[in-house]
């Protein structure tokens, strides 16, 4: 449980050493108790309209994290196949991005790298369709995470759609979330 403290001042410049180690204790706290919940909260904004698929975005990751769970990817890949559209609530322009900063300090390079990609790496199964060049992802083949990155595409979202496919609940995915997202998180180390 948080200490009580409020400081006195109104301006960051005013803190004191023992001011900002209670305050980084506080918010550390904070952050630790409800990231999972603000987390699902915006992830389940993603539910409603299908925007023409057979499901909503909502499903669609957890079809997701339910496909890489049953394939036995670890939890930390699980949890990002869950989030991996979780920007485009909020970004739907670089949506990708914004998953991947979220996962970064929780997750290995190679995970971060697959989620911040994916959008791109999604496009070779329609860019052509709409004119543009469904191999664009091939000026990242030099990367050592290519592969992994067309295989999440091929194995975890490109083929997350299904109406009639068993997925799980996003409630069976929070005790692998609490354990991802209870790693001291890289940037505070």
């Amino acid at each position: 449980m948080a200490e009580a403290f409020t400081v006195d001042w109104t301006e960051m410049a005013d803190g004191t050493a023992e001011d900002y180690r209670r305050l980084d204790r506080r918010y550390r706290e904070h952050a630790a108790q409800t990231l999972v919940e603000h987390l699902l909260t915006t992830l389940r904004l993603l539910e409603g309209p299908t925007l023409g698929y057979q499901i909503d975005r909502e499903r669609h990751s957890r079809q997701s994290a339910t496909r890489a769970l049953r394939n036995g990817e670890p939890d930390e890949f699980v949890a990002a196949a869950l989030l991996h559209d979780i920007g485009d609530v909020l970004a739907p322009a670089n949506h990708s991005d914004v998953a991947a900063a979220i996962l970064t300090p929780y997750v290995s390079e190679e995970t971060t790298w697959v989620v911040r990609h994916h959008g791109l790496f999604q496009g070779y199964y329609y860019f052509h369709h709409l004119g543009g060049d469904r191999d664009e992802r091939d000026r990242y083949c030099e990367s050592p995470h290519f592969d992994r990155c067309v295989d999440f595409c091929a194995s975890y979202d490109q083929n997350c759609f299904d109406p009639h496919y068993d997925d799980l609940q996003v409630e069976d995915f929070v005790p692998l979330l609490n354990e991802v997202f209870s790693r001291t998180p890289r940037s505070w180390d």
